[in-house]
């Protein structure tokens, strides 16, 4: 595989003799449903800023940087197709240079990313994985850290750890452990008797008040070498069409990109039902790490700020005599008056209303406006590219009007349309502009027309942001209206 060695390089970290080398593995290929409108398929909860001026994969990835008592390697991420180019551009912001970016075909869930995982690790001596989500929320940084310290010892004596969470409230939208008998010389540490996925109320209140249960994290750590042979074990399948996914496997840019082919062949499944509601070597740390998976409005609210009535007020709003509710605008002014316990999310294309006892009903609209093919449950109004992004201001019967911005340096693909033509207007910045053989530069309130069928290409030279109005006029204004002609970013369509 030597792309791949090439790709995933090893690190040289100074480490001690009490801490092994820790590698974490950033999970990023989650949708979030059940945070539409702001969460779609081509932008979900991860990439985006929730809870702080950081979005999620940022705020996890920074949460195992290395420090004085942990030996964290650079992570390594597991995403797909459409959001590489911005979990690229997330982590750059941040100072983080992984130490390789994942892309899957197509989404198998938790453990076949995590055998690709510690495949790659492997021959790492004494590897320690650290597998989580990147779109959970840990308020509590320096005692994550802590509790992943004293897991170490847990895993290395041969045991698959899980991190349980002290549970706060009877929720009935996370999944539970049962812990059973405490392990012998290992801590706060005991074994697994068992797991519940999302139990009735009810139930979740039973399991509160028994103290016997942990919240179901989705944080893991163990050896490489230890979950390939349990994984093969029990999902024998897993593992062998997971290496071939990785032998076949290529480099693109910066990014690895596991054989398609071979990579759906292997089944879809998670670790916990894969592996550890099966194995005998289980444990569970409990820890108190202000942990939430963020998986619905309600759970967003209970993490969020509220004024002294129990509100969370976020972006251009007014409410009156509100109670209890998360009323969030990503774009026009919103008022809200008499309301209790209630979301109100409002974007640029959608706005949700909805009783906080019902947002786990959420996904359930999403399926239908999928069923419906409406763009609104997959994409935001603003449409992210590796070269900026663009949104449409107004549309009609052979028109559309789109704003645009391009990062410092970037530029689009040399490409033609067969169907439409295109007007640009320079807003602010400066734009090096490539139409047939002539090339020229645009300024403010400076334009240019491009007609049909002409090759032509954007670019900005400059090192600030340029922002554009594009006017498209003609029969066909579809995104695939476009002959790619040469792209930097290896992109055969306009993805």
């Amino acid at each position: 595989m030597p792309p791949l060695r090439q790709c995933v390089s090893k690190r040289e970290v100074v480490t001690t003799k009490t801490m092994p080398n820790i590698y974490p593995v950033i999970l990023s290929g989650g949708v979030g449903s059940r945070l539409w409108p702001l969460s779609r398929d081509q932008f979900p909860k991860q990439l985006q800023a929730l809870n702080s001026e950081l979005t999620l994969l940022q705020e996890t990835a920074l949460r195992v940087s290395s420090n004085t008592h942990i030996n964290f390697e650079t992570p390594l991420i597991i995403c797909n197709e459409a959001h590489r180019f911005i979990v690229g551009e997330q982590l750059s912001a941040i100072g983080v240079d992984p130490r390789a970016i994942i892309i899957e075909p197509t989404g198998r869930d938790t453990a076949p990313a995590a055998a690709v995982s510690a495949l790659l690790l492997d021959k790492e001596e004494d590897a320690l994985i650290l597998i989580m989500a990147s779109d959970h929320l840990i308020s509590k940084t320096e005692a994550f850290r802590l509790s992943i310290a004293s897991s170490v010892p847990v895993a290395s004596s041969g045991r698959l750890v899980s991190l349980g969470v002290e549970p706060t409230f009877a929720s009935p939208s996370y999944g539970y452990i049962k812990r059973g008998a405490s392990i012998s010389g290992l801590g706060d540490a005991c074994g697994i008797e068992g797991f519940v996925e999302k139990p009735e109320a009810a139930k979740a209140s039973e399991f509160l008040k028994s103290g016997e249960y942990l919240w179901n994290s989705g944080i893991f750590l163990f050896p490489a070498e230890l979950y390939l042979s349990e994984l093969n074990k029990f999902e024998p399948d897993i593992v062998p069409g997971c290496q071939a996914a990785l032998d076949k496997g290529r480099d693109d840019l910066f990014f690895f990109r596991l054989e398609e082919e071979a990579f759906l062949k292997v089944p879809s499944q998670s670790i916990d039902r894969g592996v550890m509601e099966r194995t005998t070597i289980g444990a569970v740390v409990p820890v108190d790490i202000g942990w939430a998976d963020v998986g619905s409005w309600s759970a967003l609210h209970e993490k969020t700020e509220k004024d002294i009535h129990g509100n969370s007020l976020i972006g251009d709003v007014k409410a009156i005599d509100n109670h209890g509710t998360y009323v969030r605008s990503e774009s026009q002014f919103t008022a809200a008056i008499g309301l209790k316990d209630t979301i109100v999310v409002v974007t640029d294309d959608a706005v949700l209303v909805a009783d906080k006892a019902h947002d786990q009903t959420v996904k359930n609209l999403v399926e239908d406006l999928k069923a419906a093919d409406r763009k609104e449950a997959t994409s935001l109004a603003r449409v992210y590219r590796p070269w900026g992004w663009f949104q449409t201001i107004d549309e009609g019967e052979q028109f559309r009007v789109k704003r645009i911005v391009i990062k410092p340096g970037a530029k689009l693909s040399l490409q033609k349309h067969k169907h439409r033509s295109e007007h640009w207007v320079v807003v602010r910045g400066e734009a090096l502009v490539t139409r047939r053989e002539e090339e020229f530069l645009l300024r403010e309130n400076e334009s240019a027309f491009i007609p049909a069928g002409t090759l032509h290409r954007l670019a900005n030279p400059s090192d600030v942001e340029l922002h554009m109005v594009e006017v498209q006029s003609g029969k066909h204004i579809l995104e695939s209206d476009i002959v790619r002609i040469e792209d930097e970013y290896g992109r055969a369509e306009d993805v």
